[in-house]
């Protein structure tokens, strides 16, 4: 197209310009809306969801804006009752609660429950983001404020914006994936005086040995980050390590 030619014919469709043969709409955007139900493709397309995503922050901003100092717990859903991992959940619920700390978990059933039940029992607030899933879960019922997502990376926002520290008992890929995004953002300083500890030597030994052993010794990580990770079996040292943690980030802000 030269500056001698015309204009091309052009539609505005809200923000978006459409020109030459793209301007061939018959109708408008509200005439659609209000002249029939039509088909119903569009919930599932990609500017749909755009809208579905806003409304999880906002949910989750709106919900958890008013939430005083807290601490994420993560553990696996397929923890038993009857497993020593159960009652440590429930303690370092009852622990955090204790300490003045909200406490977060994923919401579903096992580790998260008893994480959950303790700080509730304990008289502290239970808070369970949960995640729409292939296989039906749920909120477990010792959450006293749940909120829940479609979008992994919605809830993750939610996980990290309104903590000041991690704490990761024995899980699975779901808490892995917390753990190394948690550790990410602190390493690439997106949020700082955020501590993560690794509740079960046994259980994380091995994954600590390696990250120290193959990652940290040939240079991929360095001394600073792999000071990032406490490995402790003790409720109340797990307990120490968050408060020190957030006192330091009251001191500097």
């Amino acid at each position: 197209m030269t500056t001698d030619d015309p204009q091309p014919r052009e539609k505005q469709r809200g923000p978006v310009t459409l020109r030459r043969e793209r301007s061939d709409e018959e109708t408008t955007t509200d005439q659609r809306l209000l002249d029939s139900r039509g088909p119903s493709d569009w919930v599932h397309t990609d500017p749909w969801r755009v809208l579905r995503i806003q409304a999880e922050f906002v949910e989750g901003f709106g919900a958890l804006a008013e939430v005083p100092r807290a601490v994420t717990v993560f553990g696996s859903a397929r923890t038993t009752r009857e497993e020593v991992e159960y009652t440590q959940g429930r303690e370092i619920g009852a622990a955090l609660a204790a300490a003045g700390f909200a406490t977060i978990t994923g919401g579903g059933p096992g580790t998260m429950e008893a994480v959950n039940r303790g700080a509730s029992e304990a008289g502290g607030l239970s808070i369970g983001l949960g995640i729409e899933l292939p296989f039906e879960q749920g909120l477990n019922p010792w959450v006293d404020l749940g909120v829940n997502f479609r979008y992994f990376f919605a809830r993750k926002t939610m996980f990290i914006k309104y903590s000041q520290a991690f704490i990761c008992l024995p899980g699975g890929f779901g808490t892995l994936d917390e753990l190394f995004e948690a550790l990410t953002l602190v390493q690439t300083k997106k949020v700082t005086k955020f501590p993560v500890v690794l509740f079960g030597t046994e259980y994380w030994g091995g994954l600590y040995e390696w990250l120290r052993d193959s990652v940290h010794k040939s240079g991929k990580i360095g001394d600073k980050d792999l000071a990032l990770l406490h490995l402790t079996d003790d409720v109340d040292d797990a307990v120490r390590v968050v408060e020190e943690a957030y006192q330091a980030w009251v001191d500097t802000h």
